[in-house]
This record gives C-alpha cells, sequence and structure tokens, in this order.
C-alpha cells in the first residue's frame, strides 16, 4: 500500500535526508588511496549520531554497517571492512540513509579514489545522469514506469545496462515501502505518481552484463561478469509543482 504523505510528514522527511546527505557528502571527501572502508563507514555513523539521528541501515535485516561501500564491480551492498583498503583508480559507491523523527532519509553517490581510467568516469557520469533522467519524469499523474523507462532509455542508449533484480522504493516511516520502483520500464505503466508520495530513485548500472550475484555473505552484490557498476539515489516527493529532492545539498 503507497502511504501519502502530508506537508509536515514532507518537511520531516527533509530533515532526515539532509543528515543523510550530508553524511554522504563526508563520506565521500574520505573516499582517498589508502583508506579502508570500515573508517568510512565509521565516519558516517558518528556523523548520524551527532545530528541525534539513526542510521538506517545498522542492523537493518541484519546488516553489521551504517553504510553500504561498494566497491568497483560490486554493484550494492558491500559491508565494510579494515581489510579493505582503498586504492587509486577505485570507484567506490556509497549508499546512506539517516532516521530522525520518525522518518528515513535515503541516497546514494558513487565517488572516485583519486584518479580513475576513463571508462570508468564515463559509468559514473552515464549513471548519475540516468537518475537525473529519472527524477524529471518523477512527476504527478506520471507512472512509476515513466521514471523506469527514462533512465533505461538513458543507460542503454550508451551501450550500459540496467540491474533488474534490486529496485528503488518508496520511502517514509519505514526505510523501505510501495511502491517499487524499478529502473527499467514502460511509459504509461504501473502505479500513478500522486502528490504526497515520496520514493527512491536509484539507478544501478553495469557496464557489461544487467546480470547480478549475491555472495555468501547473503548482502554483498556483484556483477556477474566482473565489470564495473554505479550506483546513485535520491529520496524524492512527488508534489503538485514537481519533484522535490529530499536530499539535494543545500
Amino acid at each position: 500500500m503507497v502511504i501519502l504523505k502530508t506537508t509536515r510528514e514532507i518537511a520531516l522527511m527533509r530533515e532526515a535526508g539532509r543528515i543523510s546527505q550530508r553524511a554522504l557528502l563526508l563520506a565521500g571527501k574520505a573516499v582517498e588511496p589508502g583508506v579502508s572502508t570500515f573508517e568510512i563507514d565509521r565516519i558516517v555513523r558518528e556523523y548520524i549520531e551527532k545530528q541525534g539521528a539513526t542510521p538506517s541501515f545498522l542492523g537493518y535485516g541484519g546488516f553489521p554497517a551504517s553504510a553500504c561501500i561498494s566497491v568497483n564491480n560490486v554493484v550494492i551492498h558491500g559491508i565494510p571492512s579494515k581489510k579493505q583498503i582503498l586504492k587509486e583508480g577505485d570507484i567506490v559507491s556509497i549508499d546512506v540513509g539517516a532516521k530522525l523523527n520518525g522518518y528515513h532519509g535515503d541516497n546514494a553517490w558513487t565517488f572516485p579514489c583519486g584518479s580513475v581510467f576513463e571508462e570508468a568516469q564515463a559509468i559514473m557520469d552515464v549513471t548519475k545522469e540516468s537518475l537525473f533522467e529519472g527524477i524529471k519524469n518523477a512527476v504527478a499523474g506520471n507512472r512509476v514506469g515513466d521514471i523506469g523507462h527514462a533512465v533505461q532509455k538513458y543507460a542503454e542508449a550508451r551501450s550500459y545496462s540496467v540491474v533488474r533484480d534490486f529496485v528503488g522504493h518508496g520511502v517514509g516511516a519505514k526505510l523501505h515501502e510501495d511502491p517499487s520502483v524499478p529502473n527499467y520500464g514502460t511509459p504509461g505503466r504501473g502505479v500513478r505518481l500522486l502528490p504526497g508520495m515520496v520514493i527512491a530513485i536509484e539507478p544501478m548500472i553495469n557496464q557489461g552484463t544487467h546480470r547480478v550475484r549475491v555472495l555468501d555473505d547473503n548482502w554483498t552484490t556483484v556483477t556477474a561478469d566482473g565489470k564495473l557498476s554505479a550506483h546513485f539515489e535520491h529520496t524524492v516527493a512527488i508534489t503538485s509543482n514537481g519533484p522535490v529532492i529530499l536530499t539535494m545539498p543545500d
């Protein structure tokens, strides 16, 4: 069931989104050769808790950290580790959520570690732009399929593939709510977008096949062919005046 939010609830979600977004920016600044993903997770948790908020992911379904940190061919749900040391040329997808006053904000970004190869920069650029193509279509009266189609069309036109096994979602008092928001679809199909809906739009775009596999830890999800993947996400409110990004930088 899709839960529509009031103006007050969206304002509360904007506060949660601001904390989540700032935590993500701090994490991105920490992405440097020689830094462990464990240290980046520590930075995220410390910042969120200092704001009086709770890391949305910590303990969620048993997840052991405050941020998902996914490097190179890891698509999503990478578990931070003291043993995973970033190196020059890595691309690092960081997914952060914060809960404040009963509501979540959820966002992700892929950061370069030092200088990266042209192909790595290209997939980051395409994934980021596909996110904003999706957001452009997050308009009241449209349908979820319009968002997914916009993401898919942009990415596939540039010879990338769209992950199908994992999708975006509604956000609110729960981290994951209805509706599901795939990054592929048919225009005019799916749940109709209404003012008061809040959704996470989060393209996961692969350099090669769209297929993925989950490792034995039951979290870490990698590309089936070992090629690069990138992930970008914003929490977006549907309003009568167009989409409003609740995790946009100040």
